[in-house]
């Protein structure tokens, strides 16, 4: 008799418990945005594309959404007789929606346009806001490597530090503010893939002093 109460007691709870854990998974399932909730540490250096991508990958499995095909919104600059390649080409076609089930963009041209992107729905895989301008420390500043419309820049001024590859004092990576925010009143400062270039190179401290941390965005390509 007693054990029969203590079920009828506990049962409620533990159902309530298992439909809040697979409505959660359904929704990490869904999700096709986010900010990595961490970069590899070594401020610009990710391993070129390839790590980055898997940076995001291994990010996405971790909270149950590994089941899609995710890319890193990262463009790379020619060099050594290799081509540039454009963030945007790289992230598939949209539309994107991030932890939350918040839809941030349609399609590529919304996306680079008048998106829904700023500091309540550029959110990390598990669902948390980024520290963003105000907050301390800011991270606001995401890795891109990109002008405005997603496409890479010329060769000749790094503005991916070396392709992802470089960790010390020597190039710089374009970043751009997850928040919307920056110092002025003005398009770069409000620009979520192109603010600003890196100050004082590519390390993580360099990253850190301009209100970075080596932070993405990372995008279903399928």
């Amino acid at each position: 008799m007693i054990q029969a109460r203590r079920w009828s007691v506990l049962a409620p709870t533990l159902l309530l418990a298992l439909g809040m854990n697979a409505g959660a998974q359904a929704q990490s399932s869904d999700m096709t945005f986010f900010v990595t909730s961490a970069g590899p540490g070594q401020g610009a250096d990710l391993g070129g594309l390839e790590g980055a991508d898997r940076q995001c990958q291994q990010l996405a499995a971790a909270i149950g959404a590994g089941g899609h095909t995710w890319r890193a919104y990262l463009s790379t600059q020619a060099q050594d007789g290799a081509p540039a390649v454009d963030a945007r080409d790289r992230i598939g076609d949209g539309p994107w929606q991030n932890a939350k089930g918040v839809v941030i963009a349609q399609d590529l041209d919304e996306l680079h346009g008048d998106n829904k992107i700023d500091k309540t729905t550029a959110l990390t895989e598990n669902g948390e806001v980024v520290n963003g301008r105000g907050d301390q420390p800011n991270r606001h500043d995401m890795l891109t490597g990109s002008q405005p419309d997603g496409t890479a820049f010329a060769a000749g001024e790094d503005r991916t530090c070396g392709n992802w590859t470089r960790s010390g004092a020597e190039g710089a990576a374009m970043l751009g503010h997850h928040d919307r925010m920056g110092l002025r009143d003005d398009a770069p400062s409000h620009s979520w893939n192109s603010s600003h270039p890196s100050r004082g190179g590519c390390s993580q401290e360099a990253l850190r002093s301009t209100g970075g941390d080596g932070l993405f965005y990372c995008f279903a390509a399928d």
